[in-house]
């Protein structure tokens, strides 16, 4: 394909995944404000269960096309990216209080999630049966998104007992920009990742430096992009909750879910055990263990986050 045309479509893909960031935060602000629920359990449910989806599809697909060292290290890639690149550059730019109550259970099922993952798979493969015990944290972590998101909207209803009318018109116009952000961000991430890989070979770029940066990041754009947006627009709450939901997410939902397509055991290679599982239940400590003691994120441990995913990148390209 010729190079300017691979460069066109890059550049479509970047205003998508931009433009999308923008009119997906956006909606995913007025869900919030319209219908009470906090900022961050938006940010844990709805945004991450949409932000998860390219993660979900690529592992899928891989297993499927017989790529199961692809989905699996897509799974646990993404999550480790999520923490040490996305939730680092969050952490450095914003380092926000949290919400003590809608923070820690998440960040400790997220945490186990990890550590019985990697639990589950050192026997070198993750049985479908075994993997319900993470179906399990998931249920407990959909469950208490429920619970807040309820009480978030009784305490609005109290305090606002004359509720303000939202009309249909301005409700199918802010749902219909939401989807449509979703929607740009996948497609963009789709043209991003095709399309940047496809210029790295043109100029040169190692093919194993693409396959550690483009698909593990690549995935992980929507988290980004949203993350990005919301620094941009001072919606911390919802960059956290949608990095640590969508974390919940990749642990504890895909990997059971690509087990089952599998037929029942999915294959787990030297290096996930070996490297990969340890440095993401490493990440995912030192991103939560900081804010479960002291009530916030700080600048240090945003960087020691970034050094510790830039050191882990350097490991799997030498």
């Amino acid at each position: 394909m010729n190079i300017w045309i691979t460069v066109l479509l890059f550049l479509v893909g970047l205003v998508l995944i931009v433009k999308g960031g923008d009119w997906f935060l956006d909606g995913a602000v007025w869900i919030a404000e319209s219908t009470g629920v906090p900022r961050f359990i938006i940010g844990a449910t709805i945004v991450s269960l949409a932000t998860t989806l390219p993660e979900l599809t690529v592992s899928v697909t891989g297993v499927l096309q017989g790529e199961v060292d692809l989905a699996v290290g897509n799974a646990v890639g993404s999550v480790t990216a999520n923490l040490g690149l996305i939730l680092g550059i969050s952490v450095v730019c914003i380092p926000s209080v949290v919400s003590r109550k809608q923070f820690n259970l998440k960040a400790v099922l997220m945490v186990l999630g990890a550590g019985l993952l990697l639990a589950l798979c050192r026997g070198g493969g993750l049985a479908f049966l075994p993997s319900m015990l993470l179906f399990v944290i998931f249920a407990v972590y959909l469950g208490n998104n429920i619970v807040d998101a309820r009480q978030g909207m009784a305490e609005r209803r109290e305090g606002h007992p004359g509720r303000r009318t939202v009309s249909h018109r301005q409700m199918a116009m802010k749902l219909g920009l939401f989807a449509a952000g979703i929607a740009a961000i996948v497609v963009g991430s789709r043209l991003l990742i095709n399309y940047g890989s496809e210029l790295a070979l043109l100029l040169g770029v190692p093919s194993s430096i693409i396959g550690v940066t483009m698909v593990a990041i690549g995935t992980s754009l929507p988290e980004l992009v949203t993350t990005l947006t919301a620094i941009a627009k001072k919606e911390a709450s919802m960059s956290v909750g949608n990095i640590i939901g969508a974390n919940v997410i990749d642990l504890t939902m895909i990997l059971p879910v690509c087990s089952a397509v599998s037929g029942g055991r999915l294959t787990i290679g030297g290096q996930t055990t070996a490297l990969d599982l340890p440095v993401c239940l490493f990440m995912s400590c030192v991103a939560v263990v900081p804010p479960l003691l002291k009530g916030r994120f700080y600048r240090w441990q945003g960087a020691l986050m970034l050094a510790a995913y830039a050191g882990y990148v350097v490991v799997l390209v030498t």
